[in-house]
């Protein structure tokens, strides 16, 4: 009969730990439909826990519908083509359109019912570790995009709260904290180089020009390993680069902007407002970029220009994983969507 672990010194709530057990091997085939489990008495005493505790685990196990209870007979692995919906955790470190992009493509390519909970961590590794000990043992998968602050310190911290989840309940996007090792999921954009793609492909443009205005705010995760690529892109190229942390007091002919972290939003308004009162045209006599890409960006200015990883993709993917049950690592595809205003 399948032995159940559990660890008395851990953090986790010990009802929480027998309902990771007990999902974690039903996916990886050591329980399967119609295996019975220990009697609440038997798991109690085997364990040297309480009743209750056992009690509570199998109780939320019932109304998730992963185990059956027969009168007489005990608690069973439930029939898994009964089972209505796999049980999703989106831990996004924020949700905008990017995030919803992702869930777009998630939603496209899943072919079972899924139950899913977003909540939003903030980059803040306190909160992130909250909501792990929360929710740890009470889904089937658990989809995370761990941005957090890039110090040595936090990423470690980082990287040991992601090893807590169950390898074949662990899909990272978009970024790939590899010091978690494991054969987990992962689709991922290379914040350091994928950048120097994406302008690659409008680099004969950008030589004829000239000129790169880069806008970067300070707050920026992943803003200075990206300008550092920018910035040997451009020398290679012999393109003149500024580094701005918002528009400037005046827009010329023939200026170039990427913005990488203005979408949609403020900056952007900003620079279109600057070239409107100069009376110069986006696409025509200034150019702009935009970093990330979203359906609406066909519309902005007749065509926004972007470079950025394919969101949609990505969550296509995370949902093929769950669809055949296994787990892989990729580097998610990335270039220039090349529009009217560049």
């Amino acid at each position: 009969m399948f032995k159940l672990k559990i660890d008395t010194e851990s953090k986790i709530a010990v009802y929480k730990q027998l309902m990771s057990e007990i999902n974690s091997a039903i996916l990886d085939g050591r329980l399967k439909s119609g295996d019975i489990v220990p009697s609440m008495n038997e798991l109690a005493d085997e364990l040297g826990i309480s009743k209750e505790t056992v009690k509570r685990a199998y109780g939320l196990l019932r109304e998730k519908g992963v185990l059956e209870a027969h009168q007489g007979k005990g608690f069973y692995i439930a029939d898994e083509n009964k089972k209505e919906s796999i049980s999703i955790l989106f831990l996004f470190d924020k949700f905008s359109t990017y995030k919803q992009e992702v869930v777009n493509g998630f939603h496209r390519e899943v072919k079972d019912k899924t139950d899913e909970t977003i909540l939003l961590f903030n980059q803040d590794l306190d909160l992130f570790e909250y909501f792990l000990n929360e929710n740890l043992g009470r889904f089937d998968y658990y989809i995370v995009t761990p941005h957090f602050p890039l110090d040595a310190a936090s990423q470690k911290r980082a990287a040991k709260m992601l090893r807590r989840i169950p390898n074949h309940k662990l899909i990272m996007l978009d970024n790939w904290v590899t010091d978690v090792p494991g054969n987990y999921g992962a689709v991922y954009q290379d914040f350091t180089n994928d950048v120097r793609k994406g302008l690659q492909e409008g680099c004969d443009k950008l030589k004829a020009l000239g000129n790169l205005n880069v806008i970067t705010l300070p707050s920026s995760l992943y803003g200075s390993r990206m300008s550092r690529t920018i910035r040997a892109f451009c020398k290679e190229n012999g393109i003149s680069v500024k580094f701005l942390s918002g528009a400037p007091s005046r827009i010329s002919k023939g200026d170039v902007f990427l913005m990488l972290n203005s979408q949609l939003d403020s900056g952007l308004i900003a620079l279109w407002e600057k070239g409107n009162a100069a009376g110069l045209k986006p696409g025509e006599d200034y150019h702009l970029i935009s970093y990330n890409e979203t359906q609406i960006d066909a519309i902005v200015l007749n065509g926004l220009t972007t470079i950025s990883t394919d969101f949609l993709e990505m969550g296509r993917e995370a949902a093929r994983m769950i669809n055949e049950r296994r787990m892989w690592k990729k580097h998610c595809g990335f270039g220039m969507n090349r529009r009217n205003t560049f």
